[in-house]
């Protein structure tokens, strides 16, 4: 990104916050359905219960990004 260009990291955040929102979004309805995710941990898939993400990084973090 060019330094001298803050309509573009403007923009980037904006992404960025859009898909943080959206995470979060399917995390809370798959906890309200009682459902896991997929999720890859250092390369490693795991499959993990969706109110395990919530509370451990949703609680700790304002962001999954």
């Amino acid at each position: 990104m060019e330094p001298n260009r803050p309509e573009l990291t403007e923009f980037f955040n904006s992404i960025l916050q859009a898909m943080n929102d959206a995470t979060r979004k399917l995390v809370e309805e798959t906890v309200a359905s009682g459902g896991s995710l997929v999720i890859s941990i250092n390369g490693e898939v795991k499959k993990v219960p969706a109110k395990d993400l919530l509370t451990k990084v949703y609680e700790h973090k304002s962001t999954l990004l």
